[in-house]
């Protein structure tokens, strides 16, 4: 019932800064830290992503970079000391790449994001090949929509369709993000469900309903 919610092109960064399988471990860090990024994503081919090399996958080299593990830490931490003695790109990369499609709504990158606890993810084409990256701070961009923007979405999609015919004028008032609805309407059921749907909607902080029904 609601608009189409904004999805991961919308937000994403088209411009990528990625390396190849055999982009050597300084360079790696000179490109982090020139374009202030905590990872990058690894392409081969015409450009697409097999693997994501990310700052937790270079630490292993400074951790045990003067250390001599014991017996315990060798097969608790095998992965971590393999990438410690890693040089190349194609050796340090988690793979395969956990990654996006540019149609995917923000809600799922968000989820996708906070299930495999990562920051940033490559957006690929159905075929892999690498088209953007989305970050945390993308997907945040969407509580800077305006306000009046919102209202408009609200009345159209919500109010107008779920009471076409109240019994008091319904009003929408949105301020910082949060959504105020008054009015009174015929059938108090749909109460509940349009604050759901209103809540949905892309860039809502909160929603104080305060719609009652006509013998409230």
């Amino acid at each position: 019932m609601t608009g189409n919610p904004h999805v991961v092109s919308d937000v994403m960064t088209r411009s990528v800064v990625a390396v190849s399988r055999d982009a050597p471990f300084k360079d790696i860090v000179r490109l982090m830290g020139q374009w202030k990024v905590s990872a990058l994503p690894v392409l081969e081919g015409e450009g697409r992503v097999v693997g994501v090399v990310s700052e937790a996958d270079l630490l292993p080299k400074e951790e045990f970079r003067d250390s001599d593990p014991d017996r315990g830490t060798q097969l608790r931490r095998l992965s971590d000391l393999e990438k410690a003695g890693a040089v190349t790109a194609g050796e340090l990369m988690s793979t395969p790449a956990v990654c996006v499609h540019a149609d995917s709504t923000l809600a799922q990158a968000a989820r996708l994001m906070a299930r495999r606890r990562i920051k940033r993810l490559p957006v690929v084409d159905a075929e892999g090949m690498l088209e953007g990256v989305v970050s945390r701070a993308d997907l945040l961009k969407v509580f800077l929509r305006p306000d009046g923007e919102i209202a408009d979405e609200v009345r159209r999609d919500i109010a107008d369709i779920l009471f076409p015919s109240p019994v008091e004028p319904i009003h929408v008032m949105v301020t910082e993000g949060v959504v105020t609805l008054t009015g009174k309407v015929q059938d108090t059921a749909l109460i509940p469900v349009a604050v759901r749907l209103a809540r949905a909607i892309e860039g809502v902080v909160d929603v104080d309903c305060h719609l009652s029904g006509v013998n409230d």
